[in-house]
């Protein structure tokens, strides 16, 4: 007992001081693009070519966050002349259409349904669903239960069973072989519920975007309450985006 003690006086305390504390994540980390909008349109359509996801609307200038899977190929153009990725992690959206962006992204506390704030406020139960995914999605989400990150301390978990959730969280593009499983799923969460869609896969179909074998887009099986942007989403981005939808 006394060297558990000792290890745990050595070690101090590893669980993050955010939202708390700020953090600044790592120079190579891809964020929230900057855009500059009176870049030249010849330099747009040359980002909007050789963006492998078709993601760059050349005439509105605009990047489609939710199936930018930030490769990064876009800032590579005339020296990042037409977007630069910051690091901003704060990407969660609670509209699709928000995610279609010029440079920035409505703050998402404003538009979080605030009945679930009052519903689940204090205790946020979650079945994640893992629809056909890479796995990448599936694993910077059970980062979040690690001591660093310590999501139980939020009142957020993640439980094995749809009975004992309040939603479900959706990773993938949603093959085929999964449709029915994620539909049964949704079913036995009991209402209210929320969905959230976590991963450009499962917002668009991410690399998979116009595959006749996947779903792809989530929204078009079940009302998707919030958006959750990235290829994979950083942990800090899904943290962010449950502490101000919820909390």
């Amino acid at each position: 007992m006394l060297k558990v003690f000792k290890n745990k006086l050595e070690q101090g305390c590893k669980t993050s001081a955010y939202p708390k504390v700020p953090i600044n994540l790592y120079h190579r980390f891809r964020g929230l693009p900057v855009i500059d909008s009176n870049c030249s349109s010849d330099v747009v359509r040359q980002c909007a070519v050789i963006c492998p996801q078709e993601a760059i609307d050349v005439s509105a200038r605009t990047i489609d966050l939710g199936r930018c899977t930030f490769c990064g190929q876009c800032e590579t153009v005339a020296n990042g002349a037409f977007v630069k990725f910051s690091q901003n992690f704060e990407l969660g959206a609670a509209n699709r259409s928000d995610l279609i962006t010029g440079g920035s992204l409505p703050a998402l506390a404003d538009h979080a349904k605030q009945h679930f704030k009052k519903l689940f406020g204090r205790s946020l139960q979650l079945r994640q669903v893992s629809a056909a995914g890479c796995n990448s999605c599936e694993a910077d989400t059970n980062v979040l239960n690690t001591p660093f990150f310590d999501l139980s301390r939020f009142g957020i978990d993640f439980v094995a069973s749809p009975r004992h959730a309040d939603g479900i969280h959706v990773t993938g593009p949603i093959s085929r072989n999964m449709r029915q499983a994620l539909l049964d799923t949704y079913e036995a969460v009991p209402a209210p519920k929320v969905v959230i869609a976590s991963g450009c896969c499962s917002i668009s179909g991410g690399p998979f975007y116009g595959s006749d074998e996947v779903v792809g887009d989530l929204n078009s099986l079940l009302p998707v309450d919030l958006y959750i942007p990235g290829c994979p989403p950083h942990p800090l981005t899904t943290l962010h985006a449950l502490l101000q939808y919820f909390k």
